[in-house]
């Protein structure tokens, strides 16, 4: 069984407004993959459904997307969700 951690998630931008906070403590896998990290997020709040498509992590500070890239996490690390401008014309 692997290892949990308890790790802080700060939500910004659209992600902050549906959530209504800007951060939270969650226990998770010490190993787990970047999507499988978002899973365990948008279980807990159903309504992040809508903006999976439109964010990436910095986990920590590092940007991540939301792939089956392995993060090595360690408690007390933050996990940022942003939300990266979209290129335009």
């Amino acid at each position: 069984m692997v290892p949990r951690c308890q790790v802080e998630v700060l939500y910004f931008a659209k992600s902050a407004e549906i959530r209504g906070i800007r951060s939270e403590t969650i226990s998770v896998p010490q190993e787990i993959k970047a999507l499988q990290l978002w899973n365990e997020i948008e279980t807990r709040h159903s309504g992040l459904t809508d903006v999976r498509n439109q964010v990436i992590f910095a986990v920590p500070q590092e940007y991540v997307e939301l792939t089956d890239q392995l993060l090595l996490l360690q408690s007390g690390d933050e996990i940022a969700i942003i939300h990266p401008p979209t290129s335009g014309g």
